[in-house]
């Protein structure tokens, strides 16, 4: 079988495959060849700048080659990398060798070519490419998809901000809220989560074989090494330097960042299922297309399709994300290469995560208030001012204002005229019980509306 969107095994590859795309160079194969490339040629421009006798500054022209392999590597360099690799059997020495045949021709760089991954393992060159490419997909990528969830929900919560609307705690009616108030909740959690996923530090080491130095000090024995590969990752490439690690670095950071997704991803299956349940209930219509069908043999429905593919997709996501964030931290004594194959899967679990972004989306922007629904549920729950009466009553030292109310309305159906008519019972002052009898159970919101409004 030819491979192709319709043979691909990964949705993300086939299905979904044009709603993933941003993430396809950052997070591929072809991905970390290209910050594999970065990092090689990072490391060996700055030992040309160490002082050392035997590698002397490059030229201008030198530099401006090898940043150039950089720029412009597509997937005509990464194919001659897994060409090179079909007789290395090992990935990161196919890129060592792919970079020096880049070299021919160039006589100042080919004096130096032992340069190239000098003193470094694998692992040096890997586990920096990996920040390398995590830093893209969540600059470019992933942050930029929640910000554009922030900002529908945050006009959202602001173009609804009056909308009255019951609450519903334990699937019963509740004292109501609005519409906007709801929507802020989640904006507000959302922002927080999206700020602990940029507040992440993305670390790298560069340290040889077991985070000692030991082949660069044999070379070298007086020169600073750890100075320098601390200058190479946080000036050098913009990441966080790790002074302590094994072969490889630990990814305590990865799993902080992926345990932060997962809660992002957590408060919008939360979201998903909420707007899920108001559609079912009427508060919202979704915006048709034409053609389109929500159900093969049931003309009238629209089902809101949007909602339940965020929701599985997030499910999958954070599925994977999970496993990542509690097997990458753990390695057998100095090293053992189950973290390998598992690292290749962080575009899976990332694509995940931006298909659900990418349907929750969709489905807020089909959403219409539907406020004639909204307005005939809260007038058919009058007993949600049970809440307000009782409290007044407490002010005003009545006997058992609870313990009434539970009695009057507790099972029982609830109407405007039954609840004046238990207002104007009461011993209260005249001032207190005209404020209660003009209370309905839309105007019964608190603060609301200005919660709502007040959202950054």
């Amino acid at each position: 079988m030819t491979l192709s969107a319709l043979t691909a095994l990964s949705p993300l590859d086939g299905r979904y495959a044009a709603k993933v795309a941003a993430l396809r160079p950052l997070l591929s194969e072809f991905g970390l060849m290209h910050r594999r490339v970065q990092v090689e040629v990072a490391w060996f421009i700055a030992l040309s700048d160490a002082g050392f006798a035997e590698f002397a500054p490059l030229s201008d022209a030198a530099r401006a080659h090898l940043r150039g392999l950089v720029d412009g590597f597509d997937e005509a360099d990464a194919q001659a990398i897994k060409d090179i690799e079909k007789t290395t059997n090992h990935d990161v020495k196919a890129v060592e060798y792919w970079l020096k045949r880049q070299f021919e021709g160039q006589p100042e760089l080919q004096a130096a070519g032992e340069f190239v991954h000098f003193a470094c393992t694998s692992e040096d060159i890997n586990n920096t490419s990996h920040a390398l490419m995590l830093k893209a997909a969540r600059e470019q990528v992933l942050l930029p998809a929640l910000d554009g969830l922030l900002a529908t929900l945050g006009a959202m919560a602001h173009a609804m901000a009056e909308v009255p609307m019951l609450s519903r705690t334990h699937g019963q009616t509740a004292s109501p809220t609005t519409v906007g108030k709801e929507v802020a909740n989640v904006a507000a959690r959302l922002s927080a989560a999206r700020a602990r996923i940029a507040g992440v530090v993305l670390l790298a080491k560069m340290n040889g074989a077991v985070g000692n130095y030991n082949a660069h000090l044999s070379a070298y024995p007086g020169h600073d090494w750890e100075g320098f590969s601390r200058g190479v990752i946080e000036r050098g490439l913009g990441l966080g330097f790790n002074p302590y690690t094994i072969q490889i670095e630990p990814h305590d950071y990865m799993a902080e960042l992926f345990d932060a997704v997962t809660r992002a991803n957590t408060i919008l299956i939360d979201w998903s299922r909420d707007v899920w349940g108001y559609i079912s209930l009427g508060y919202f219509k979704q915006r048709t297309k034409a053609g389109e069908v929500g159900s093969s043999t049931m003309p009238h429905k629209v089902n809101p399709i949007d909602f339940e593919n965020a929701e599985g997709n997030f499910g999958l996501a954070n599925a994977l994300l999970t496993h990542l964030s509690q097997k990458l931290p753990i390695s057998r004594w100095q090293r053992d290469l189950t973290d390998s194959t598992v690292l290749r899967n962080m575009g899976v679990a990332l694509g995940y995560a931006v298909l659900g972004y990418d349907s929750l989306a969709r489905g807020l922007g089909k959403l219409e208030l539907n406020e004639a629904a909204l307005a005939a549920d809260l007038d058919a729950a009058w007993e949600v001012l049970a809440e307000p009466i009782q409290t007044v009553m407490r002010r005003h030292g009545l006997p058992e204002p609870y313990e009434q109310l539970k009695a009057f309305t507790r099972g029982q159906p609830m109407t405007r005229e039954l609840m004046q008519g238990f207002i104007g019972r009461l011993a209260l002052p005249e001032d207190e019980k005209a404020r209660l009898l003009a209370l309905t159970p839309a105007g019964y919101t608190g603060l609301a509306a200005g919660l709502a409004r007040r959202l950054g």
